[in-house]
């Protein structure tokens, strides 16, 4: 009896069976590094390479102007970001589930975490078509054959689909193990920038060219915009926080910093090389298969790393619309989809109009849920807020409003206003105001 029992908790410890229900205490011991080291080592990917290097090429910045530029944007969502992990490190609960006190449950349920599936399963394919694409050219140029696609992007996606099925101390462990092999491959790439005898002559090629103000601005707002829509998601992991305190400040930490080497690396990239790759421009400039090997081993992990999180919050957001369903069964579900969303490279070619229509939908829910949270509720849920948990339908009708009028915004602006940035601050205002003195109950 006693071993049956012990098998059944070793079980229960190594796959994760919380759902939308709170997090027992007895869970809540991990400290802020722990957090710090999964937002680092999620960071350096080829996906969140292309904002900075789009600074230099095509906003005309100079190597520090994109650093900088890019890395106030996207700490300013990265705060907002960290903020919004509070749901999750004080009750126990996924963002989602916690996201029906400021939407409603219809609301939530069918608005935001649809959303926020379709937004986590796109990236999730598109970073494991990605990864194949590296694992390819590696492979032609060390024998000249290129490989069949779906012979890698096809287990890739099983293999991070499995450890987000685990939980959350797959994410935690395998991130953890992962950052000295990403830092080694980081510090490859830089060793490679500034030691070949090109870059050593030519310097930063754009380090003296002075890009305007508003070039600036604009790529420091589509840094914000690219991040800040993870408030929709944050809680997930904090909810195993040791204190509030530790989820907020490892997220942001881990963030910044991560961010900061991400933003170096891609603008030299695009400085020195005129690529956006930094994968592809690094291993150019190289015949030596260690660094070879070390440069497409860092994209391999990198690309697993960010996908076992978006698997791991995917899963969440579609648990929190199928309510009937286990986390494990949501998280085989998501994880079937990306199986084979990730044999369609095609995705790729349309990213960029997949990301437009989703940065429609998502940006103005994540205005909104932040102005609820942060100002409405000053971050706190009392207990007015937390009966909706428990309720089967309610919907905040001025929320919804809210975000109608916000994808109106954001598809009327021009691109080059940044209607992701105008639309976010000019929801995250006026919410409050529509929001004064009323109670959508």
């Amino acid at each position: 009896m006693f071993s049956i029992e012990k098998a059944q908790i070793t079980q229960n410890e190594l796959i994760e069976t919380y759902g939308l229900e709170p997090v027992p205490p007895h869970k809540q011991v991990t400290p802020w590094y722990r957090f710090a080291f999964i937002q680092i080592a999620v960071a350096a990917n080829a996906g969140n390479f292309l904002i900075p290097a789009l600074a230099i090429l095509e906003g005309n910045l100079s190597f520090w102007e994109g650093v900088l530029s890019t890395c106030f944007g996207a700490l300013l969502g990265f705060l907002f970001v960290s903020l919004l992990s509070l749901p999750g490190s004080r009750l126990g609960i996924p963002a989602q589930y916690a996201i029906r006190t400021m939407l409603g449950v219809k609301g939530a349920r069918f608005l935001s975490s649809p959303i926020r599936s379709l937004t986590s399963l796109y990236w999730f394919s598109v970073q494991t078509i990605g990864g194949t694409y590296v694992i390819q050219q590696l492979l032609v140029r060390l024998t000249g054959n290129e490989p069949p696609f779906l012979l890698f992007s096809i287990p890739l996606s099983l293999l991070m689909a499995a450890l987000a099925i685990i939980g959350f101390e797959a994410v935690k462990k395998a991130t953890t193990y992962f950052l000295p092999l990403l830092i080694l491959g980081e510090l490859a790439i830089l060793y490679i920038y500034f030691t070949t005898p090109e870059t050593q002559a030519s310097g930063l090629e754009h380090a003296q060219v002075s890009g305007s103000i508003s070039s600036m601005f604009l790529f420091a707002s589509l840094a914000f915009v690219q991040y800040v829509s993870g408030v929709s998601a944050a809680a997930d992991m904090t909810r195993y926080a040791k204190t509030p305190l530790h989820g907020l400040w490892g997220l942001l930490a881990g963030n910044g910093i991560g961010f900061f080497i991400t933003a170096f690396i891609g603008c030299a990239s695009a400085s020195l090389f005129h690529n956006i790759n930094p994968y592809v421009s690094s291993s150019n400039q190289t015949d030596s298969p260690l660094l070879i090997g070390i440069i497409t081993l860092t994209a391999i992990i990198s690309m697993v790393s960010i996908n076992i999180s978006n698997a791991y919050t995917g899963g969440y957001s579609l648990l929190n619309t199928f309510s009937g369903l286990t986390r494990i069964q949501s998280a085989v579900l998501f994880g079937l989809f990306g199986v084979i969303l990730s044999g369609f490279p095609d995705l790729v070619n349309e990213a960029e109009s997949y990301i437009s229509l989703l940065g429609g939908l998502v940006i103005p829910i994540s205005a909104v849920i932040s102005s609820d949270f942060l100002i409405v509720k000053r971050m706190y849920l009392d207990q007015q807020a937390l009966s909706h948990l428990s309720k089967s339908s309610g919907m905040n009708k001025y929320a919804l409003g809210s975000i109608g009028l916000g994808c109106l915004v954001y598809f009327s602006l021009p691109h080059e206003w940044s209607p992701g940035f105008l639309t976010f601050i000019l929801l995250f205002i006026l919410y409050p105001i529509v929001m004064y003195k009323r109670n959508w109950n």
